[in-house]
């Protein structure tokens, strides 16, 4: 009889042990990221934070959103490893998992930001929902880097500009193929080189959003900056989906809610970018605005590349493209409605 007694508080503890275990793991939650210190990145996790104490105070929250992890690399395998429960992603990066986010990069699929923003909310969600899923992510939401332009030692203004120019691209099929439409000699490397590569002219130039350009060290050694637009930057706002699931709709409603909303994500970016330009001459930039025909330029040179990329990408690619076609579609009608 002692000896059941005994079997038995041994099961209840056991059991007691793995409970507690559970909730300590389901109420902590680190947070990677890449942000840059006084700017709307980084504000955006500071609110997120203040916000998921202020409504799950049980939830013990470690931020390490400036690079203290490294590498975007090393945040995909913090989350595999569940040593990072939530992070900003670019879709760069996310294309290393699922493949199909490559296209979202693809030059001039957007022709507005406008355009975008409804393509994105109203057709994107749902299908990338599924994709992150099953690479064991859970999407939260979508948060915008800004378009991408062309910065160089020597102003750029014409694809013919760009021709055999050194010029650095990322590990994405879209930028490579940006690249060779223009023409220009393709230097691959890592975001963390980009600076040093410029001071010693391995590359001449590259493309990057505003906030990824401004106070980074590449307006001083590339000061000249084309504002071609060609590809949208977007991050996404994913969590470990196994540490997701314990958690109950009341917290995930919370979290979710707690990161800003689009809306207000982008007015906020943007406004950023635009007050970075306006300031663009006392930090020693020269910004080269295109007229309707210069940009169409940069169209015409690039043209099939968005059918190219969801070929080669593959996966539900061109099932993708079809949604993003549709969502052009629709929002061009909404406009002649109005």
């Amino acid at each position: 009889m002692k000896y059941k007694l005994f079997l038995l508080l041994i099961v209840i503890f056991s059991v007691s042990a793995c409970d507690t275990g559970q909730q300590d793991e389901i109420l902590s939650m680190t947070v990677g990221g890449t942000g840059i210190p006084n700017t709307v990145g980084e504000q955006h996790f500071l609110d997120f934070q203040e916000a998921v104490t202020e409504g799950l105070p049980e939830m013990e929250t470690k931020m390490l959103i400036y690079g203290q992890l490294g590498s975007e690399e090393n945040l995909v395998s913090g989350l595999r490893r569940n040593r990072v429960q939530f992070a900003n992603l670019s879709a760069i990066i996310v294309s290393t998992l699922v493949s199909e986010a490559a296209l979202l990069y693809a030059p001039y699929l957007f022709d507005s930001a406008e355009e975008a923003d409804f393509v994105y909310d109203n057709y994107l969600t749902p299908i990338f929902t599924d994709l992150l899923a099953e690479k064991g992510l859970q999407f939260i939401a979508w948060s915008e880097i800004g378009f991408h332009n062309v910065y160089a030692k020597q102003p750029i203004l014409s694809p013919e500009d760009a021709k055999g120019k050194r010029y650095r691209v990322s590990a994405s099929l879209s930028s490579r193929y940006f690249a060779e439409a223009i023409g220009a000699d393709q230097i691959p490397m890592g975001y963390g080189e980009i600076v040093q590569s410029l001071q010693t002219d391995l590359i001449e130039a590259g493309d990057n959003s505003v906030a990824l350009y401004v106070k980074t060290g590449k307006e001083q050694e590339a000061p000249h900056y084309t504002l071609t637009e060609h590809s949208l930057g977007m991050s996404i706002m994913v969590a470990r989906k196994a540490w997701w699931d314990e958690l109950n709709e009341e917290q995930q409603v919370i979290i979710k809610k707690a990161w800003p909303q689009a809306n207000e994500s982008r007015r906020s970016l943007r406004a950023e970018a635009a007050e970075d330009l306006t300031q663009a001459e006392q930090m020693g930039i020269t910004v080269y605005e295109l007229n309707d025909e210069q940009r169409q330029q940069w169209k015409n040179t690039t043209q099939g590349q968005v059918e190219r990329l969801a070929k080669q990408v593959g996966g539900r690619s061109l099932e993708l493209l079809e949604l993003i076609n549709a969502g052009k579609k629709e929002f061009q009608s909404s406009k002649l409605t109005k």
